[in-house]
């Protein structure tokens, strides 16, 4: 079920580097090199295959911006917030 404005909001406050941009949840991270940035979206990747819930996500070298929304819903729901939270646990 999509989250409402305000239930986002809320849990924003608890997803550090995350924002909202164009109704998704969205975060750009640099690392120290472009083996650093690949070694975290190799974990990443056995978590979100876990979850079944696949990220919209853009690297170059060392930089990687993700996106985050339920297409099924329309928007961004708890699972997002669960995959953000994941995520954010192995930067």
């Amino acid at each position: 079920m999509r989250l409402s404005p305000d239930e986002i909001d809320d849990e924003i406050k608890n997803l550090p580097g995350w924002s909202v941009v164009n109704e998704k949840l969205h975060r750009e991270i640099e690392f120290d090199s472009f083996n650093q940035a690949f070694g975290f979206m190799t974990r990443a990747a056995m978590e979100i295959e876990k979850m079944n819930h696949h990220p919209e996500w853009f690297n170059v070298y060392n930089r990687l911006t993700i996106d985050l929304m339920t297409h099924d819903a329309g928007g961004i729901t708890r699972n997002d917030i669960n995959l953000a939270k994941i995520l954010n646990s192995l930067v």
